[in-house]
């Protein structure tokens, strides 16, 4: 399958009723999610990244196919801002092999405030291994320039396409695959609102031409309140389908 379409996190108590029915325990909300949705945007790493042996579990757990992307921790992108990455890098890779054929993409998310640094990026690319997809979140808008999507693509890295407040939404592929955060229609706060039927039709249409120039489509919805992530990402897939 060359689009896959989930959420941004799967484990919310106001998604009861949603996609959980009443009383479900959250341990198995994964369980749930995974039935219906094929890939899903792990987002607690970026608070704390898990042990190799959670990510080894969810390698058993989850169904044959399913998708696994993962956000990279905020002591490096955050903290650390890329500088001297070795120590994460070397952490992120072990815990990728134990992930084995559920990984997906692993999202770099750099901090709004974090202005173009095109060196530091480079090295921070330079370091991780060629077969780990990585897709990166750039949020200042100094990064909007054609020289920066020239440095993702000698690197094989995909500019990550963002929808939502205050955020530059640029349609550009960089990689052999798209990486779509659909962080909420609000014009004012982020991860605000529902998609409406005509920017979910939009949405699909652009889907459909990067899937049509041979590239492979993962999307998240993130806008988590009142389950719209959820609805959304149905309503997408059924366009989709």
């Amino acid at each position: 399958m060359s689009v896959h379409v989930g959420t941004s996190g799967w484990s919310y108590d106001h998604w009861e009723g949603v996609l959980y029915p009443p009383g479900l325990h959250p341990r198995h909300r994964l369980d749930r999610y995974a039935a219906e949705f094929g890939t899903v945007e792990l987002n607690a790493s970026f608070y704390r990244w898990p042990r190799e042996a959670v990510f080894a579990g969810w390698r058993r757990r989850l169904p044959p196919g399913f998708q696994l992307s993962v956000k990279a921790p905020r002591g490096l992108t955050h903290g650390r801002r890329l500088y001297s990455p070795e120590i994460w890098v070397e952490r992120m890779v072990r815990s990728w092999h134990e992930l084995g054929e559920r990984r997906a993409v692993l999202l770099v998310q750099l901090a709004p405030s974090q202005e173009r640094d095109d060196a530091r990026l480079a090295y921070f690319l330079g370091r991780l291994p060629w077969w780990m997809r990585v897709a990166v979140e750039l949020r200042h808008p100094s990064w909007d320039d054609g020289a920066v999507y020239e440095l993702l693509e000698r690197h094989g890295a995909a500019y990550c396409v963002m929808s939502g407040a205050g955020l530059p939404c640029v349609l550009r592929a960089t990689a052999p695959f798209v990486y779509v955060r659909l962080h909420g229609p609000d014009h004012h706060h982020l991860y605000g609102g529902s998609y409406g039927e005509d920017d979910l039709r939009w949405w699909a249409d652009r889907v459909r031409e990067w899937e049509g120039a041979g590239k492979e489509v993962f999307v998240y919805l993130n806008n988590d309140g009142a389950g719209n992530a959820v609805r959304n990402a149905r309503r997408l897939r059924e366009l989709l389908s």
